[in-house]
């Protein structure tokens, strides 16, 4: 490991490990003590929190300064009130090491440095005051510095399977693995926690342990069955040897587990006695213990098994019906809309009988959601989602349907009043759209009308400034009913999700991007995107639902179906809308407008993300004038 923090080829070192390892200690704190005598320059660790900072300063860096003479002489720890020497920021001679927080933005973007280290990444804010990921932004700090001088330096126990960041960090490695030799046959293999055996006895059961023996466990040799005891164990860890199974590009990883531990509480015995009391809790419903006995003890993520349908499956049950068509049976159309810095993602949806519900579209508008014209309505990528909102779409039977109610995410800070511009304009031209923020109470109802303000005089927020009250969707309870129930049910009827044959490759993906896992501070599980999933389908499928909860489609009888049938037939004999066709073009919005939205000053500059490959887009094109769908 040392050796590859000290090669200028590797730009990333990853180590996704167990509990009792020696990382911080013998790595970390080597790695970190030798440049500050040998090669200084500026270094940061970032912590999760300000509390595990500060005990890695007091209980780790500063006792190890303390006995180390050469360090000590460089970077004198218990100077009294020296603004070179902070509990979180040690300045020496051609350097400096930083202590920081992931969740201070101005901490994570604020100081660039050719070192960068996160401890325990799992634990890390995935988005620092809606400002981004803080270990992105952290790894851009050393983005300046050449690749032979740079160095990121990821350490940390992994959590669950499919979240974990120290665990994706390994997989895009080359993937370093600790081979053991067996001291009988020779042969090398990773030590895993499979290979530890133990005996039973013919005793009274012990209240925890049943009729196993800890004290008998042993290791055994996958390949010639060999048992060794703790001390050939240790001597066979002593000769091992890393072997990367993954090819290189820059970033060299290693996992360990505690079996390559020689300290005393990680004995085969203690290992063994971890393992049985957190199997008793398993059965109990209980599975804090086992999860903590995965990640700390054998240093993997915990898998939670989903019963969501595989994409495979789901992808079986696509019917053949064209996009911009709303099938028979469906009588209602929706739309959810997610705003992203460079783009629209929009779902229409129609509804019918017992909210069986039918895609309509699933696509993006790219271009710069901040540019808007004195109309905030035409041109640009606001003009081509108001098309998409005003058109018209065939039904099955020759009727044309309209978007009933809308539903338009306004929870970023930095697009909100964009949103808000749209909506208040949109809403006075008689567009049923709604400016939403996903509630954070897990119980929160799915569709619940806006409370008024306790002092509607000083409600200073800055929907109040357009005339705007945000809705509030109930998240979780939309996910639990989408993903935990209506994408189960297959065939026709009441709940059924259905989507088109054609639909673009990555809807289905994104649909089922997130899984519930246990919350961070509580026992309540709680949907989360798998890491480095994108979920922007799921979110404009909630947000089409709470829509349809607006106009009350899981309250409408028989009586009121048929009266919306009735009310279709008549009005699409008259109605001259443009029906939709084709995917509306990015007009261009022409010469600004005096004066820009405040937002637009601190973003302008965010980055377009690339569409995903093999997926077509929604293209940001300019043209001469504003383009309307083609008319039937």
């Amino acid at each position: 490991m040392h050796a590859a923090l000290d090669d200028p080829r590797v730009q990333k070192v990853v180590c996704m490990k167990s509990a009792q390892v020696a990382w911080t200690d013998g790595v970390l704190l080597n790695y970190v003590g030798r440049r500050i005598d040998i090669d200084p320059c500026p270094m940061i660790i970032m912590f999760a929190k300000e509390k595990s900072a500060k005990k890695f300063n007091l209980e780790k860096f500063e006792p190890m300064v303390e006995v180390t003479p050469r360090l000590s002489a460089k970077l004198p720890v218990h100077a009294g009130r020296d603004k070179n020497n902070l509990w979180d920021h040690k300045t020496f001679a051609r350097g400096f090491l930083k202590f920081i927080t992931s969740n201070a933005p101005d901490d994570v973007k604020s100081t660039p440095a050719p070192v960068v280290a996160v401890e325990e990444p799992d634990d890390a804010n995935q988005n620092v005051r809606e400002q981004g990921d803080s270990i992105t932004l952290l790894e851009e700090r050393n983005k300046s510095y050449s690749d032979s001088r740079r160095k990121v330096i990821f350490g940390g126990t992994p959590t669950i399977d499919g979240f974990s960041r120290i665990a994706q960090a390994y997989e895009s490695s080359d993937q370093r693995r600790y081979l053991v030799p067996c001291p009988d046959c020779g042969e090398e293999h990773e030590l895993a926690w499979d290979n530890v055996t133990w005996s039973e006895s013919a005793e009274k059961p012990h209240e925890v342990f049943g009729l196993a023996t800890p004290e008998s466990a042993r290791y055994a040799c996958p390949f010639c069955g060999s048992l060794w005891d703790d001390t050939a164990r240790f001597r066979a860890v002593r000769r091992g040897r890393w072997v990367a199974t993954a090819a290189f590009h820059g970033v060299a990883g290693f996992r360990l587990n505690e079996l390559v531990s020689p300290f005393p509480g990680s004995r085969l015995a203690e290992l063994v006695k971890k393992r049985l009391v957190a199997e008793k809790a398993l059965r109990a419903g209980d599975d804090t213990k086992m999860r903590s006995f995965v990640n700390n003890t054998e240093g993997r993520p915990y898998r939670y098994e989903s019963d969501i349908p595989e994409i495979d499956l789901l992808a079986e049950r696509a019917l053949d019906y064209d996009v911009f068509t709303v099938p028979a049976g469906a009588l209602v159309l929706t739309a959810g809309i997610d705003v992203q810095h460079d783009r629209i993602a929009i779902v229409l949806r129609a509804w019918g009988r017992g909210e069986e519900s039918w895609l309509v579209l699933w696509d993006e508008i790219y271009g710069n959601v901040l540019e808007q014209g004195t109309d905030p309505m035409v041109g640009g990528v606001w003009g081509a989602l108001t098309d998409l909102l005003t058109q018209g779409y065939r039904h099955a039977n020759g009727w044309v349907l309209r978007v009933k109610a809308a539903s338009i995410d306004s929870s970023d800070g930095s697009t909100s009043d964009a949103v808000y511009r749209y909506v208040r304009v949109a809403q006075k031209r008689g567009i049923n759209i709604m400016a939403i923020k996903g509630a954070k109470q897990i119980d929160a109802e799915i569709f619940s009308v806006p409370k008024a303000p306790v002092d509607s005089v000083r409600n200073n927020s800055k929907a109040a400034k357009y005339g705007l009250r945000p809705y509030m969707v109930g998240v979780s309870k939309a996910k639990d009913l989408i993903l935990d129930n209506r994408l189960k049910l297959e065939d026709d009827g009441a709940g059924r999700m259905h989507w088109y044959r054609g639909v673009r490759a990555d809807y289905l993906q994104q649909l089922t991007a997130e899984v519930k896992v246990p919350g961070r501070t509580g026992s309540k599980r709680i949907w989360q995107k798998k890491a480095g999933a994108r979920n922007e389908a799921l979110d404009c499928e909630v947000y089409a639902l709470h829509a349809a909860r607006s106009i009350k489609t899981h309250l409408m009888t028989e009586a009121h179906w048929m009266i919306e049938q009735q009310r279709l037939s008549q009005v699409s004999l008259f109605d001259t809308v443009p029906v939709a066709t084709g995917l509306p073009a990015v007009a261009d919005i022409g010469p600004p407008d005096p004066p820009p939205i405040a937002a637009a000053s601190n973003t302008s500059n965010t980055p377009e993300t690339p569409p995903p490959s093999g997926v077509s887009r929604i293209q940001g094109r300019r043209t001469a004038r504003s383009t309307y769908l083609k008319r039937r």
